[in-house]
């Protein structure tokens, strides 16, 4: 998931939390009630939405921090092979790490610097691989592990802005309020043209275009959101991206994409990451757990043009 990010990945037990709150309160009010809709309108009411500086502080209390501080973020993502045609065909899962620093800004605003990693495991399992084989064309490949970062972005009333370097341009649709859950989506879609040429990576390159779409959307608890005293709130993610074929899977010019969906939360801290997943972390992507030593700037695509050959 090569993003900017504020974009947020979560421990479990958190999102389970959050998601249950929202659950709970439509078992008891109906979520096609007069009591839920009325909830609902008081709780977006509450926010103060019509002021610039309370949205920015609702996107980064939320996605990220209104405070000085580090905010971890995990998820895990499902890949599926999409061939422009039938059913999808689930091709790898990624343990995905996202470690941003946060500080607010003197205009209101806040300023992020992230530090992103993914670790490939087997379809919905821990289990770390270094080859693949490819579902569709059959041939084995040499897994490519993700590491992108350190990456600028700022959250303001409009939501959040990234660097020219970022593949993830979120675009801010309305938040909302839906039982005691405050709800804030995103939607970004992105291309630039693709550095890996046929006629120098047959297997790598596809379309002269690469394509990134991502949705998602943060989920906490409008306690939370509300409470003066809190910073950063837990929050539950969730998103889906369709996204052109990876160099390292090797597809060549076959049309299609991978389609990805995203499951996680917002942590305190390293330890709400789930073992298994902390271990393929520090085996394979452990410069995510020392960010003050990582200071030169990562670029997925150019390392690999850099350290692999073309197949």
């Amino acid at each position: 998931m090569m993003t900017e990010r504020s974009m947020t990945r979560r421990d479990a037990m958190e999102a389970a939390l959050a998601i249950g709150g929202g659950l709970g309160l439509a078992a008891t009010t109906g979520l096609g009630s007069p009591a839920a809709a009325a909830a609902g309108k008081a709780g977006i009411e509450s926010l103060g939405l019509d002021d610039p500086k309370a949205r920015a502080r609702l996107q980064a209390k939320v996605k990220g921090s209104i405070a000085e501080e580090t905010v971890y973020t995990f998820c895990r993502l499902h890949l599926y092979l999409y061939m422009n045609d039938g059913n999808l065909v689930p091709a790898v899962s990624m343990q995905n790490l996202n470690v941003a620093q946060w500080r607010p800004l003197p205009n209101g605003n806040y300023a992020g610097a992230v530090r992103e990693v993914g670790v490939y495991t087997r379809f919905d399992t821990d289990e770390v691989i270094d080859w693949w084989e490819n579902p569709v064309t059959g041939e084995r490949r040499e897994v490519w592990q993700f590491v992108g970062g350190p990456l600028a972005v700022e959250i303001g009333p409009d939501g959040v802005v990234t660097g020219p370097e970022a593949t993830l341009k979120p675009k801010s649709m309305r938040p909302d309020v839906i039982g005691d859950m405050v709800i804030v989506p995103n939607g970004s879609a992105f291309s630039f043209p693709t550095p890996f040429k046929p006629d120098q990576w047959p297997k790598e390159a596809g379309a002269a275009t690469y394509f990134w779409d991502s949705h998602y959307y943060f989920a906490a608890r409008l306690a939370d959101v509300l409470d003066p005293k809190q910073t950063s709130v837990p929050a539950a993610v969730q998103f889906q991206n369709l996204v052109s074929f990876h160099p390292w899977f090797g597809m060549g010019q076959r049309p299609g994409r991978t389609y990805g969906k995203g499951l996680g939360a917002k942590l305190k801290s390293l330890d709400g990451v789930p073992a298994a997943a902390m271990r393929a972390i520090e085996k394979k992507t452990p410069e995510i757990l020392d960010v003050k030593s990582w200071t030169k700037p990562r670029n997925d695509f150019a390392e690999y043009m850099q350290q692999r050959k073309p197949t």
